[in-house]
C-alpha cells in the first residue's frame, strides 16, 4: 500500500478517529460494554493523548485516516509500565505490514518515554492482532493489570521494552 503516512494525531482528527474505532467494533462485533468503545474520551483522543508520556498516532492515506494506535501510562500501575491503546485498522489496511510499522512507532515512543514494560488487552478472536503482538515480543499473562475499565477484554499481554 503506497501513499500512506504515520503521524501524531491532530485535534481535527478526533471525529475521524472515533468513527474508525466505532466502525471496527461494529465490523468485528466487539462488545461495546467494558471495552474502549465506552471510554469517555473516545471523541477527544487528541486531548486525551496530549498529556505527559502519552502519544497517539494515525495512519493516513489520501487524506483519510485508516488506522490508529497509541501508548500512555497504564493507570494504577508502576510508572514504568505503559499500555498500548486503541490499535485499530480498517479492513483494507490489514495484512499489509502497516500494523507492524505502527507497532514499531508506538514501542519506540514507549522506550523514549522511559517505560520498561508495555501492557495490552485484546479479544480472544482477534487472532491476527495477537499474532502481531507475539511477533514483537508480547507474552500472555494470566490476569489483567492496572485499571483500564475494559472488563470485557479477557486476553492480557505484556512486553519488556
Amino acid at each position: 500500500m503506497e501513499n500512506y503516512s504515520i503521524r501524531k494525531i491532530k485535534k481535527e482528527d478526533n471525529q475521524a478517529v472515533a468513527a474508525l474505532i466505532r466502525a471496527v467494533f461494529d465490523e468485528l462485533n466487539i462488545p461495546k460494554v467494558g471495552t474502549a468503545y465506552e471510554d469517555p474520551y473516545l471523541d477527544l483522543m487528541f486531548e486525551e493523548y496530549n498529556k505527559p508520556k502519552s502519544v497517539y498516532y494515525v495512519v493516513e492515506k489520501d487524506g483519510k485516516i485508516i488506522g490508529s494506535a497509541g501508548v500512555a501510562p497504564l493507570e494504577n500501575e508502576a510508572e514504568t509500565i505503559c499500555e498500548l491503546q486503541k490499535m485499530y485498522f480498517l479492513p483494507e489496511t490489514r495484512g499489509l505490514g502497516i500494523g507492524s510499522q505502527m507497532m514499531a512507532q508506538c514501542l519506540q515512543s514507549a522506550k523514549d518515554f522511559g517505560f520498561e514494560k508495555c501492557y495490552l488487552e485484546t479479544m480472544p478472536f482477534m487472532l491476527d492482532a495477537q499474532k502481531l503482538y507475539k511477533k514483537v515480543g508480547f507474552e500472555y499473562i494470566c490476569s489483567p493489570m492496572g485499571s483500564t475499565g475494559h472488563t470485557s477484554c479477557p486476553v492480557w499481554m505484556l512486553k519488556k521494552l
